[in-house]
């Protein structure tokens, strides 16, 4: 029996071993309902064309700067800035704005929706107002292997993904510029295309300009991946190693 004892050791460490590396290449795996498509991004609405819904939220202001909708100056680490003020979208439909009270915007664009603020002021206060509209809640979200993962709004009618990568500061050195992920769509049914940054018309497709609610996924390189793996096995396997060789020394011991 005790002859036995340092196989069974071998063995168990053996199977660790695979085992962990089994897991490893599960989670690596990707799921067949994720496969690439590009076929959606034929039906995208350019982020022009994005109708205002409820709970919207309007940055606006005059660049004539009126006391109505007068820039907020903020505080920024070059100096200051001139901001619009922030109005919500109601349930109803409406925003509420200084002297001109609940405007219908809900169903127009963002362009529409500043020419009717314009015009409404310029028939009821103002001679010859200049209005700047922006909706500011449109976002989008970069993960994975990119220097400033997280959350960045989008405030131009087209954003790239090569702009929102520079606006985050840029792939990490364990990226793989050639499986850059767009998903979109809702939980149930999301879609997925791929951009490849090594092709340098990559900057111009069309594909990668970028709508409200989007998820961009920078996924690691094949040779990241596999260090990280070989590290992770390396970490469970060194314990083992250290208890197999310290149950070989008791066994010796009591042999003798």
């Amino acid at each position: 029996m005790r002859k036995l004892i340092p196989l069974y050791l071998i063995l168990a460490v053996f199977f660790t071993c695979t085992s962990c590396s089994n897991q490893y290449q599960a989670l690596f795996q990707e799921k067949k309902s994720l496969q690439p498509d590009t076929s959606f991004f034929n039906r995208a609405v350019p982020l022009s064309e994005y109708h205002i819904q409820p709970q919207d939220i309007l940055q606006i202001r005059n660049l004539q700067d009126i006391k109505f909708i007068a820039p907020v100056v903020t505080s920024t680490p070059g100096g200051s800035s001139e901001q619009g003020q922030s109005f919500q979208v109601q349930e109803d439909g409406t925003v509420v704005l200084p002297e001109l009270g609940h405007l219908k915007v809900t169903g127009l664009t963002r362009a529409q929706a500043q020419q009717l603020v314009e015009d409404t002021y310029h028939k009821v206060l103002l001679k010859n107002p200049i209005i700047e509209l922006k909706i500011i809640n449109l976002k989008v979200t970069i993960l994975g292997e990119i220097k400033g993962q997280g959350s960045y709004p989008l405030v131009k009618d087209k954003t790239t993904l090569v702009e929102l990568i520079g606006e985050a500061g840029g792939l990490t050195d364990k990226a793989n510029e050639k499986n850059i992920k767009i998903i979109r769509g809702g939980e149930r049914n999301p879609t997925v295309t791929i951009i490849d940054l090594n092709d340098v018309g990559a900057i111009n497709d069309p594909r990668s300009v970028l709508q409200s609610g989007d998820i961009i996924y920078v996924a690691q390189s094949k040779r990241a991946a596999r260090n990280d793996n070989l590290q992770n096995v390396s970490t469970i396997v060194q314990p083992l190693l250290l208890f197999f060789n310290t149950a070989l020394i008791i066994f010796t011991l009591v042999r003798k």
